[in-house]
């Protein structure tokens, strides 16, 4: 039975690792990409694809302060609606010549996304999150005094800034995406966890500077559109227990309850897996029928049933329709919608 699928694309989607980034090697390994995701449209599926960012986002920063001196600089939020537009062009053309491939006539749009981020979330009062160039000491305390900036040592590198990453409240564009997948198109949106954005007085909205958690936002954005399935993609095939420890198991498939059980005796870091997992479990609590963490290359397999880790809530297929979900709510609220 058709779903709506909602991936989540890992970094090495993208840019594998030791890869210099160059756009003959972004394109290639989006290539690779786009043959998964069209096998799913090939079997009937309403595809939204999302994706990470970091190394985009990050050389963008860079190629920003070094050509501080000639253009004026743009901000973090500018940046990220930057590289949304970038890869999603990439995205669009390897998908576009797939699906030709195929023989089908699919449309593939590149929606860039604003999320909505609550400006009283804690972590505006403790950036963690790192981002763009490091810098000497000396430069780092001119753009603390210029700019405001939080600059934390990274381990002798050098300094870096550091920013907030909060929690995803609401997509704002996902009616628009929902009316561009009912059309029948792949939707490429949300990018690197979306641009965040806070609403101001008067329901408009304002770019902040942080960087919004893509699996995080890609829970968001699945519950948002309606979907069935969301399936993350990373590097390796399953979620695991004791992860390269003594007694190292691998999950398969779970109920909610047994993946609250290992995610509360702290098996899946921070850094790693644990926001994958977060996601996956938000979703399913949300209403979702199924969330999958696997690799990019057992895609398919994953969603047969043969592998990969495999969450399922009390909603299941034939459940009820769809509802706005609190997010959207807040957010049409604060509107005056």
């Amino acid at each position: 039975m058709p779903k709506t699928i909602v991936v989540a694309l890992g970094g090495n989607a993208i840019l594998q690792p030791g890869q210099r980034g160059t756009a003959a090697e972004q394109y290639e390994n989006i290539a690779v990409t786009a043959r998964q995701i069209a096998r799913m449209v090939a079997d009937g599926h309403r595809v939204v694809v999302t994706h990470g960012n970091g190394p985009q986002v990050g050389n963008i920063l860079i190629q920003q302060e070094e050509g501080s001196a000639a253009v004026p600089p743009m901000p973090l939020d500018v940046c990220g609606a930057m590289s949304q537009g970038f890869i999603g062009y990439y995205l669009q053309q390897c998908l576009g010549r797939e699906l030709v491939t195929l023989g089908l006539d699919v449309p593939v749009a590149t929606i860039v996304t604003q999320v909505v981020v609550d400006v009283g979330d804690a972590a505006f009062q403790n950036p963690t999150k790192p981002v763009g160039p490091f810098y000497s000491e000396e430069r780092a305390r001119e753009l603390v005094a210029a700019k405001g900036w939080r600059m934390k040592e990274d381990a002798g590198r050098g300094w870096r800034r550091v920013v907030p990453s909060p929690d995803p409240r609401g997509i704002v564009e996902a009616p628009v995406i929902r009316s561009v997948v009912a059309s029948g198109a792949v939707v490429i949106a949300s990018g690197g966890g979306g641009v965040p954005v806070a609403v101001g007085e008067g329901g408009h909205l304002l770019g902040v500077e942080a960087v919004i958690d893509k699996d995080l936002a890609a829970e968001r954005l699945a519950c948002e559109v309606g979907a069935d399935v969301l399936i993350i993609l990373t590097d390796v095939e399953k979620a695991a227990v004791n992860y390269r420890q003594p007694g190292e198991t691998w999950l398969g498939e779970l109920t909610l309850e047994q993946a609250r059980a290992y995610q509360a005796q702290g098996h899946f870091q921070a850094g790693s897996m644990g926001p994958k997992v977060e996601a996956a479990l938000r979703f399913v609590e949300g209403g979702g029928e199924l969330a999958v963490i696997t690799s990019l290359s057992r895609a398919m397999a994953a969603l047969a049933g043969e592998t990969g880790t495999r969450i399922r809530g009390a909603a299941a297929a034939g459940a009820a329709g769809w509802e706005a979900p609190v997010g959207e709510q807040g957010y049409r609220a604060a509107r005056g919608r």
